[in-house]
């Protein structure tokens, strides 16, 4: 039990660690080409807009969480002569 909870542990540190580095993969509608071919034509990827890549689930969800920490708390106070409890 022990062991499975680690292996756990360590691919969710190892997928934070790969989100921290590479935080944008390849395209899996297009295959990171940027665009597709049906019946003669070549138009671009409506998933990534012929970006030929996406934005990772983990450094999404990392995003998200610093967005919403930095709504939900107060900004400091630049002037230094005011007092701490204002």
């Amino acid at each position: 039990m022990a062991l499975a909870s680690l292996l756990i542990l360590l691919a969710f540190a190892g997928y934070a660690v790969l989100c921290a580095v590479r935080p944008f993969a390849p395209c899996r509608k297009c295959s990171g080409i940027g665009v597709r071919t049906r019946r003669r034509t070549v138009t671009l990827c409506r998933r990534c807009h012929g970006d030929r890549a996406r934005l990772r689930l983990g450094r999404r969800l990392l995003n998200d969480s610093r967005s919403i920490h930095a709504a939900g708390t107060r900004s400091r106070t630049t002037d230094r002569k005011a007092p701490p409890w204002q």
